[in-house]
């Protein structure tokens, strides 16, 4: 039976619509976006830890409390984990205690209690990754904010959440043991993933308008610590980096605090994996005209951004501060005003 004018008209007009929200529509492939609203003429301060989640083990709840005090004091409006957020084998599952007995129950202050913003680390690879991922976390406590890799837009600042886990070679590689089997669904194909991730990365970060740019990931990529350098990271993140002109890559990996500044590009290499073990000690030769600092302790790092500066203070676990440097840029145009 032939289609009647009304039948005709409305096929049409679902074609129509269906091409124009494709048209307007993200790409699938787009990185997830979250705004996080600025207030007017206020810096925005924020914390950094990572490497933290041991059931309050190895001075976790001693770093927590400091952080606490620290956030109340700056007034924080979200905190940033850089990975490793659960020992030693990520989550079982979204009913695993270990998310109550690691995260929920540790970082109780009131200051903390804001969105955390989470990436992914090589430990939570390896139990339960869907888990972390998944909304069901969020409704337990609403601070959990956990994607593979996304954008978090603050106007005059924008982050770009990367899945460093994936690049690393010796996870794929290594012989898989009880103890080491990493959970890659989500991730396979390995190259296609990389690539996507990369172009996306890549596109985010060169149509950003915003003054700032700061990329996060789990992994080191300059460090004298115990993982040292990721060469994966160096060879295919690193020239994404210099081209857009990141300001900073904050990273955890290595349990301490420490920062280097890239003699070359300019780029800040920020680490704050000092959220519960630290490894005393562990800390190899470097370039004295990079490092700024190397604390081989527990702690974290905080962060303010205002349109001319990124002031940032690395902590110990008593609360002291150790090391504050001050990224400066000079207001450029009208817009920055």
């Amino acid at each position: 039976m032939a289609p009647s004018l009304n039948q005709s008209i409305l096929f049409r007009v679902i074609l129509v619509g269906s091409v124009f929200w494709l048209l307007a529509s993200p790409s699938i492939a787009e990185l997830p976006r979250f705004k996080h609203p600025v207030k007017a003429d206020q810096p925005l301060n924020f914390l950094v830890v990572g490497d933290w989640g041991r059931k309050g083990t190895h001075n976790q709840s001693l770093v927590a409390n400091q952080m606490g005090i620290v956030g109340e004091k700056l007034n924080i409006e979200f905190v940033i984990s850089t990975g490793d957020n659960f020992y030693d084998d990520g989550l079982e599952g979204v009913d695993d205690p270990a998310f109550y007995e690691s995260f929920v129950n540790i970082y109780t202050a009131p200051s903390l209690q804001k969105i955390w913003y989470n990436v992914l680390g090589n430990h939570d690879y390896r139990g339960d990754v869907e888990a972390q991922l998944s909304p069901i976390l969020r409704q337990k406590d609403s601070r959990w904010v956990c994607l593979r890799s996304f954008i978090l837009d603050a106007e005059i600042v924008e982050f770009f959440f990367v899945d460093t886990t994936p690049f690393v070679d010796k996870y794929f590689t290594e012989p898989e043991s009880e103890d080491h089997t990493y959970d890659w669904e989500g991730v396979l194909p390995r190259q296609a993933y990389l690539s996507e991730l990369l172009k996306d990365v890549d596109s985010a970060l060169a149509q950003s308008k915003a003054k700032w740019k700061i990329v996060v990931g789990h992994h080191t990529i300059k460090s004298p610590g115990h993982h040292g350098n990721t060469q994966e990271l160096e060879e295919q993140l690193v020239p994404i980096l210099k081209a857009n002109k990141v300001t900073a890559y904050i990273n955890g990996h290595d349990h301490c605090v420490e920062h280097i500044i890239d003699t070359e590009s300019g780029i800040h290499y920020l680490t704050s994996g000092g959220g519960s073990k630290a490894w005393r000690g562990d800390v190899k030769p470097w370039n004295p005209e990079e490092l700024k600092l190397y604390y081989d302790g527990q702690g974290f790092m905080s962060v303010q951004i205002t349109k001319t500066n990124v002031d940032i203070v690395f902590y110990d676990v008593f609360g002291k501060a150790l090391h504050t440097w001050s990224i400066t840029k000079e207001l450029n145009s009208v817009a920055d005003i």
